[in-house]
């Protein structure tokens, strides 16, 4: 897997080809996710609407190299003001599609708050703690140490118990109580919300959260049915969902610059 090396170290990535006349797709995974762990999404929807695609792991997650801060609450202000953009200088990405997932969906809506982006989807975004977040991931860690969830993330990340602890430590300290990126969102690009009415993390109050933030084009879609997790459980509709979303806001490379 190729790496890339920004300040805090290097970054696993994988480039896919597409229109480069049309703004690229930037992939944020969710806190226990990374590169491997989106499957075959990125390529299918890359493939859908005819773009180009950026996939990486977040430091300490995947391949990539180790998180070299502590983890604080503002771990995901600090990755969407400070990495995230490093990162789209060094590969040369301007104005992308953010396709954010869970902490990807909190990081792609704070980026866009301060740069400029083509679209936001983001798909079962955290704008606060409620107490849906702590009983999905107290049941997480239940997972995790009875067996199944560690076996699982052991297939994708390099330190599996790392991603797992870090993640649950912060999201699970008495700091994150009181945790919101309400006040901080101010965004004017398009953005789609996508969040399953079975989400186990998040109840729907978030979507209006997140509607609250936008002073852009909105949608939302509730897959009925579905978990946290739409775009592995409802492939074919989100992607359908997204491309008919882009193709409607999202301008082209030339005219985002």
């Amino acid at each position: 897997m190729p790496v890339i090396d920004v300040r805090n170290g290097p970054l696993e990535y994988v480039v896919i080809d597409g229109d480069p006349d049309l703004a690229p797709l930037v992939f944020l995974h969710g806190g226990l996710g990374c590169l491997a762990a989106w499957g075959r999404f990125p390529a299918r929807l890359a493939a859908a609407t005819g773009r180009r695609a950026l996939v990486y792991s977040r430091h300490g997650s995947g391949g990539s190299g180790p998180d070299p801060l502590p983890r604080t609450p503002r771990y995901m202000h600090e990755h969407a003001q400070d990495v995230l953009p490093e990162l789209l200088g060094a590969l040369g990405l301007r104005r992308p599609v953010l396709v954010g997932h869970s902490d990807g969906a909190s990081i792609g809506l704070l980026h866009a708050s301060a740069h400029p982006v083509a679209a936001v989807v983001g798909m079962g975004p955290h704008l606060y703690f409620e107490d849906e977040n702590r009983i999905g991931i107290e049941n997480a860690r239940a997972s995790y140490e009875a067996g199944p969830l560690a076996r699982k993330m052991a297939m994708v990340h390099d330190d599996p118990r790392g991603v797992f602890e870090r993640w649950s430590g912060v999201w699970l300290s008495p700091a994150f109580r009181s945790w919101s990126i309400e006040d901080d969102l101010d965004v004017t690009a398009p953005v789609l919300v996508i969040q399953g009415d079975a989400d186990e993390y998040g109840s729907l109050a978030q979507v209006d959260a997140a509607e609250r933030a936008v002073r852009g084009p909105f949608r939302r879609v509730v897959p009925e049915g579905c978990d946290h997790y739409p775009h592995l459980v409802r492939p074919d509709l989100v992607i359908d969902t997204v491309g008919d979303f882009l193709a409607a806001h999202a301008p082209t490379a030339e005219a985002a610059r």
